[in-house]
């Protein structure tokens, strides 16, 4: 995901922030303290470890914020089960980055989104669902395409 208040410029710049601390000498320390829920609200002064664990989950647990930018991350269901208040990272209407092309994953009870401005390629295929793939043209258009898959885990 990408959180609503970040442009492109500011997303890209914080990951490539977080791939030179994994990419460098204290990569264990590090990811020792990645794991957690909070800050679960960006803020421009966030530093050290707080300021790559936000990065971190932004970038690949966001599914539904609320107005204020605040990550909710105990909420795993598809769009229309986003709790009051709470919408989907992608359709925040102040989303800097709108009309940018994005592709993402690892929202399975999402499901396949195809929209000009939004591609959501994972579809379930650990659950039994597809495993999706994008041939992307260069005038922005994606060819589908999936394969079915057995189930290989179980929900919960």
């Amino acid at each position: 995901g990408v959180l609503p208040a970040w442009s492109v410029e500011k997303t890209l710049a914080l990951a490539a922030e977080f791939e030179a601390v994994l990419r460098g000498p204290h990569l264990s320390e590090v990811l020792h303290r990645m794991y957690g829920n909070q800050p679960a609200r960006w803020d421009d002064t966030l530093g050290g470890h707080d300021r790559l664990r936000f990065a971190v989950n932004a970038l690949t647990r966001a599914r539904f914020v609320a107005a204020d930018g605040t990550l909710d991350f105990e909420t795993k269901e598809g769009a229309a089960g986003a709790p009051p208040g709470l919408v989907p990272w992608f359709d925040h209407p102040d989303r800097q980055t709108a009309g940018v092309p994005m592709a993402f994953g690892h929202w399975s009870t999402l499901g396949l989104i195809n929209r000009p401005d939004l591609l959501a390629l994972d579809t379930g295929c650990v659950w039994g669902g597809r495993l999706s793939a994008a041939r992307l043209d260069a005038a922005g258009g994606a060819e589908i395409i999936q394969v079915e898959c057995e189930q290989a885990q179980r929900p919960g």
